[in-house]
């Protein structure tokens, strides 16, 4: 998995797979989701990042799990 944040298109990007995007679909204005040929989820994108959250403090990522 990787994230990647991309200011000069203010998105933000969440590899899940790297598999090929065969089909991406906007769920709600401004996030989407690409698919895999198998339906499966590759990754997720939010635009206008800028706008949708406070401003990110890239030095610090923290992962949790349970």
């Amino acid at each position: 998995m990787r994230l990647r944040v991309d200011r000069e298109a203010d998105a933000l990007y969440l590899v899940v797979d790297d598999s090929p995007v065969a089909e991406s679909e906007e769920v709600s204005p401004g996030l989407v989701i690409d698919f895999n040929d198998k339906n499966e989820i590759v990754g997720v994108e939010i635009l206008h990042l800028s706008k949708r959250s406070r401003p990110l403090n890239l030095q610090q990522l923290t992962f949790e799990t349970s």
